[in-house]
């Protein structure tokens, strides 16, 4: 979506704030957790808990809280259950959100989700509302200082990439989620340092917004964010860069 690599950016600024109160590390020991217990503690053959461990390094977690995520997801440890839960729903101007937890009460989880939908001016949807207009794919952020679109272009193609995007300061690398660890292996044997980089829903469209909407829900998806429970929130929206800017400098 257009402003998606000036909101990564904002976002990715906000996760060192957020790291420092701790807010970060609980959830990423989470996803540490859950992905050790779904497909195995060894990341050379689970790839989602490749993932969840190289974000909990970038974050500065560590390694002894990663192990003990890792081990008590795997059972070597006693540690709570968790599950995933998907929320839909809808934000003001129409916009299509989908919110990622992991819960250790779902009903819980589900009151407070819809709460949060309900204050900030959105309401909560059935099972498959909106999930059909996004799609998984890997996203990275880089910033263009480092290298050129060409020769970026070259390197991350040929590992598997499917669209880069340039904008004014960075560049923003989409591939299937299988081709993720591939991708990143490419630019990292390159020396390209990238800003951020997750696996993440894309959605097929999206809705212009700006004035009173745009910061309506900017707030909204913050507050989400915001609840413990939350993994990840993706949302349809496409607002200017000047509006995104301003969030920036009020965080």
């Amino acid at each position: 979506m257009s402003g998606h690599s000036k909101w990564a950016s904002i976002k990715h600024k906000k996760a060192a704030v957020d790291a420092k109160r701790g807010r970060l590390f609980s959830k990423l020991i989470r996803e540490v957790t859950v992905a050790a217990k779904d497909g195995g503690g060894n990341p050379d053959t689970n790839p989602r808990l490749r993932t969840a461990i190289d974000r909990a390094k970038d974050a500065n977690m560590p390694l002894d809280n990663i192990e003990k995520a890792i081990k008590k997801g795997t059972g070597e440890l006693p540690g709570v259950t968790y599950e995933s839960c998907i929320f839909e729903g809808y934000g003001p101007g129409g916009i299509a959100i989908l919110v990622e937890t992991l819960t250790d009460n779902k009903n819980r989880t589900t009151a407070e989700v819809r709460n949060i939908f309900s204050k900030k001016g959105g309401n909560m949807a059935g099972g498959g509302s909106v999930a059909w207009i996004f799609t998984p794919k890997g996203y990275i952020l880089i910033d263009k200082s480092q290298i050129s679109e060409d020769e970026l272009f070259s390197v991350a193609v040929d590992a598997g990439a499917e669209d880069i995007k340039t904008a004014e300061k960075s560049y923003e690398v989409f591939c299937d989620q299988k081709d993720f660890e591939s991708v990143k292996e490419a630019l990292k044997n390159k020396g390209i340092q990238w800003e951020d980089a997750e696996l993440t829903m894309v959605p097929n469209s999206t809705i212009k917004l700006a004035g009173t909407e745009a910061k309506q829900i900017l707030g909204l998806v913050e507050s989400l964010e915001e609840h413990d429970d939350v993994q990840k929130v993706y949302a349809n929206f496409d607002i200017p860069d000047e509006i995104l800017e301003e969030i920036a400098q009020e965080m």
